[in-house]
């Protein structure tokens, strides 16, 4: 099985920052590179999610409140209980193709795909023409 994945980001719908509505992350999320993220995933009919500095793996089915989490702030505890979400959500997939831009990919983001017990699946992309 293969899933893709993407990093959360810090542009999110404001309507719902002082409300308790919980949503999915297709609706939180609205910094351009992840909504093409999401919706290439959806048009292409492909198992997909996304990664939240605050929930961890986060499925497009899963509803959660707005949050605001700098990854810069996360520490060596968060870190731990990122990792052991990423193994345990991704147990079941032999291939985690994550999409990233090279040049702005965050060293939590990296280092959990190199610390990862998974790492041996996971696949870096950058084309949204990669996902099929």
């Amino acid at each position: 099985m293969r899933i893709y994945l993407t990093h959360c980001s810090a542009k999110k719908e404001t309507g719902l920052q002082h409300t308790t509505t919980s949503v999915s992350p297709d609706v939180l999320y609205t910094a351009t590179p992840t909504k093409r993220f999401m919706k290439k995933c959806r048009e292409t009919k492909v198992a997909w999610a996304i990664l939240s500095d605050k929930f961890g793996v986060w499925f497009p089915h899963a509803k959660h409140e707005w949050y605001e989490k700098d990854p810069a702030t996360i520490t060596d505890e968060e870190f731990k209980t990122l990792l052991d979400n990423f193994n345990e959500q991704f147990q079941g997939y032999d291939q985690i193709f994550f999409y990233h831009n090279p040049g702005r990919f965050h060293r939590l983001y990296r280092r959990l795909t190199q610390e990862t017990q998974l790492r041996d699946r996971v696949h870096l992309f950058s084309h949204l023409s990669e996902i099929a």
